[in-house]
């Protein structure tokens, strides 16, 4: 039910759905707690330690601080920019919102579906080593996207800015929201190796309950999307 609430209130504010809606003149409300707990899902710490500890194995404190700062920097950058061109594009191409958060619900639950089943088989890829390339272009990649900055965090960023508009205090609300974020994946990644010590178990239950979670977060997203564009019927009360 949770789950459900906090998908359906953000995608029925969507353009197409408000024509629609516009006689009864109730427009859905997108709140910040909302938009929180689904970013927090998308681009937030958890699934960021395990993943840093690994590639930062071996290398001095410092280093891994460096390493973490220009990674959460990078990070900032990429979610700007893909907020500012996502929402230009659609735009210009007339994109509508549903058939994106169909594009995202589609991403967001390949990618949890294929993390959850690399969590019961033990197949999770490793990421390359801090020494294993050139010490500091790790920052971009792998650690600023795809590890920081997902695919499915990127789309739901722009279905977000877009249902925002024109409304400043939307947009700051939302700024706002990924930076502190942000700052969260920032101090994971300063403490990982003590987070993952002391708490590594339970971090690793954690993670498969997250990755249950998004994959009947994908779910959601794409029925409710193809609800929007008519392909299938609202469900008999």
């Amino acid at each position: 039910m949770l789950i459900s609430t906090l998908v359906t209130g953000p995608l029925l504010a969507s353009e197409a759905a408000a024509q629609s809606l516009a006689d009864t003149g109730t427009m859905p409300e997108i709140g910040a707690r909302k938009i929180f707990v689904l970013l927090f899902l998308m681009i937030g710490p958890i699934k960021i330690l395990a993943p840093f500890v690994a590639m930062t194995a071996g290398a001095e404190p410092a280093l891994r601080n460096r390493l973490a700062t220009r990674g959460i920097l990078f990070a900032a950058a990429a979610l700007a920019l893909a907020g500012v061109f996502g929402r230009n594009i659609m735009a210009n191409f007339n994109v509508s919102v549903p058939v994106l958060a169909l594009a995202g619900g589609l991403v967001l639950f390949l990618v949890a579906l294929q993390t959850v089943l690399q969590q019961t088989t033990g197949a999770a890829q490793t990421p390359p080593q801090f020494g294993a390339q050139k010490g500091m272009q790790l920052a971009l990649s792998p650690l600023a996207f795809p590890i920081i900055v997902t695919p499915y965090g990127i789309a739901a960023l722009i279905v977000f800015a877009t249902l925002a508009g024109d409304d400043h205090v939307q947009e700051l609300t939302i700024a706002t929201i990924v930076l502190a974020i942000l700052a969260l994946d920032w101090f994971a990644m300063i403490f990982a190796q003590h987070i993952v010590r002391w708490f590594g178990t339970a971090l690793q239950i954690f993670a498969v309950v997250l990755g249950i979670a998004q994959v009947a977060i994908g779910l959601q997203v794409i029925f409710q999307s193809l609800r929007l564009l008519g392909v299938l019927a609202e469900p008999a009360a």
